[in-house]
């Protein structure tokens, strides 16, 4: 599963960066926490990878 480099952030609109790494043993998947740091104020996002149906579990 891919998974964005970049969001948008909710609090200044800067560009967080994905800042954590896949599982080597099996990549991303639906459940795992992507970490994103912004680069304008520096604020620290933990998203979770939605499953195949879009949603989170």
């Amino acid at each position: 599963m891919e998974v964005d480099e970049v969001i948008t952030c909710i609090d200044c609109g800067g560009r967080a960066h994905l800042v954590s790494y896949p599982p080597a043993e099996r990549g991303w998947a639906p459940g795992d926490v992507l970490v994103y740091r912004c680069e304008d104020c520096l604020d620290r996002w933990d998203l979770l990878v939605p499953d195949d149906a879009g949603t989170d579990p």
